[in-house]
């Protein structure tokens, strides 16, 4: 199921390479991140000042809808050392457009982790991501996300413990 979604995410941007209205920017971010366990830790869990950067395509779908996949760097997990991950992530936003300077998102995320092969940590992350956008200028733009992860992303786990990602990110970008 992972290679089929990560199959459908190219042939997406790669068909929508192709669109008349299509914009290309690059966007930075700064992550408030955290590990959401259950049932709770027993040590103290702290959430990761962290970052991102990445690369985006928005294609209009409508005058009012837009589909934006995008390729980010995102340092996530929490603050002690062995809980942090960070993942390349692929979110693919559906965006609905109010008015001319704002629009706000929604679509899912998947992610591959860049740590070590064997650290306890699966390798591919899903999850859901909510947006908002303000367009400042026509090129320039600021946002909020909220990312919070659908998998279980400790790899073998005899405690029972589950965690799963959440993230605050707030950017800014702009639109070519």
């Amino acid at each position: 199921m992972k290679k089929t979604i990560l199959l459908l995410a190219f042939i997406i941007v790669a068909s929508m390479s192709y669109a008349q209205n299509a914009k290309y920017g690059l966007r930075v971010g700064y992550n408030i991140s955290n590990l959401d366990f259950e049932p709770d830790p027993t040590f103290d869990n702290q959430h990761r000042n962290g970052f991102a950067i990445g690369v985006f395509g928005e294609y209009d779908l409508s005058a009012a809808i837009a589909l934006a996949p995008e390729l980010q760097f995102s340092a996530e997990g929490a603050k002690d050392r062995s809980l942090r991950v960070d993942y390349i992530q692929a979110p693919i936003l559906v965006k609905f457009r109010i008015g001319s300077k704002i629009a706000l998102g929604a679509g899912p995320l998947v992610g591959v982790k860049v740590h070590e092969f064997e650290d306890g940590y699966r390798n591919f992350g899903f999850s859901g991501v909510g947006a908002f956008e303000y367009m400042v200028t026509d090129e320039i733009f600021i946002d909020a996300r909220y990312h919070y992860g659908i998998t279980n992303i400790l790899d073998d786990n005899p405690a029972g413990l589950e965690a799963k990602n959440t993230n605050i990110q707030i950017g800014i970008g702009i639109k070519i």
